[in-house]
């Protein structure tokens, strides 16, 4: 399949080529005959040259030369090959022998039409090189860019992989604990948390994989992981779920989970009381996440405790870089987080 697309590419580009010059020959020769009455035999000896020279350039001094930055170099080579298609055009065309057309030729010499003088020719050649050049040029620098952006696409590409990699085993190892929690304590509970905890790894495994979800698949997945930790806590009345408007849009799995567990993480007190806030919102193709939670100053982060805030940080930054706004404000007694993404809908 690959090579069809090569070899239909390539194609196309031959086509292209062969259209451009029957148009080009077409009218060159047409000039010549509304000037002098006639075409040259030898005109298309002339123009064969120019090709040469034209092509000669651009898949041989451009490339091999002039891109390596051999500038002197490529400058001494078309000139002399400039003179060398000059030699070949002015020395080998044989003359034409019907004395008409010597006669329409000398007439015309004395109306400007220098089609056998040297410096017209050169003028020609050095076109043809110009074009040729600007052509390679232009083409290898879209070439260049191309390939910047797919090696940035192919990074961003790699990097939210590994971010989600790194993600998900931060998440089940912390669900994982709670459950841990209840079967400890003999939890009526521990059957019920097993089973959503499955439910939150199908849609980890399953959905997740996909570059965007249905929001209102990442609202269940939330609502599950709620929960799940539910189960675990003494006290859950203080803990507050808001849902409200239109979840018809588009969004990159697991880029909300993270500021919650956070919150269930560290929102509960020295006296086993949870206090937290989730607010999500989606109104005017926007997505408000407004999440609280208390933080009492003997609870110390270890060293991998942020991973999963500072992953969703990196992949908002490159799925979101002018479409989202994040504000964490991180007091004496809470920590809030404010999050604004711009949204798609599934129909889009």
């Amino acid at each position: 399949m690959i090579e069809l697309n090569i070899y239909n590419k390539k194609s196309s580009v031959l086509i292209i080529h062969m259209l451009l010059w029957i148009i080009i020959f077409a009218i060159s020769a047409s000039q010549i005959y509304l000037k002098i009455g006639i075409i040259p035999n030898d005109y298309f000896f002339r123009f064969s040259i120019f090709l040469i020279a034209f092509y000669l350039n651009y898949y041989i001094f451009v490339p091999k030369i002039l891109l390596k930055k051999q500038f002197l170099y490529y400058i001494i080579t078309a000139i002399l090959s400039s003179i060398l298609f000059i030699f070949l055009i002015e020395f080998t065309i044989p003359k034409p022998p019907d004395q008409h057309f010597q006669n329409n030729i000398a007439h015309n010499f004395d109306n400007g039409y220098s089609i056998y003088k040297s410096f017209p020719t050169l003028i020609l050649l050095l076109l043809f090189f110009t074009l040729s050049t600007s052509i390679k040029l232009g083409f290898e620098w879209y070439k260049s860019e191309k390939e910047k952006v797919l090696i940035e696409t192919q990074k961003a590409s790699s990097e939210l992989s590994f971010l989600k990699a790194q993600l998900n085993p931060h998440f089940l190892f912390n669900t994982l604990n709670s459950i841990y929690a209840l079967a400890n304590k003999k939890s009526e509970n521990t059957t019920l948390s097993i089973v959503t905890l499955s439910e939150l790894m199908r849609y980890t495994i399953y959905e997740a994989s996909e570059n965007k979800v249905s929001l209102k698949k990442e609202v269940e997945h939330i609502k599950n992981y709620i929960s799940l930790q539910l189960l675990r806590l003494k006290d859950s009345s203080g803990v507050k779920l808001n849902i409200h408007g239109n979840l018809n849009y588009k969004i990159e799995p697991l880029l909300l989970i993270s500021f919650i567990e956070n919150a269930f993480k560290y929102g509960t007190d020295f006296k086993g009381k949870t206090n937290i806030i989730i607010k999500i919102t989606v109104k005017d193709e926007e997505l408000h996440l407004y999440v609280y939670n208390t933080s009492t100053k003997h609870k110390t982060k270890s060293e991998n405790s942020g991973i999963g805030l500072v992953n969703i940080k990196n992949r908002l930054n490159i799925l979101y870089p002018n479409s989202h706004d994040l504000n964490i404000l991180n007091e004496k007694n809470s920590y809030i987080v404010n999050l604004i993404i711009k949204l798609k809908s599934n129909t889009k």
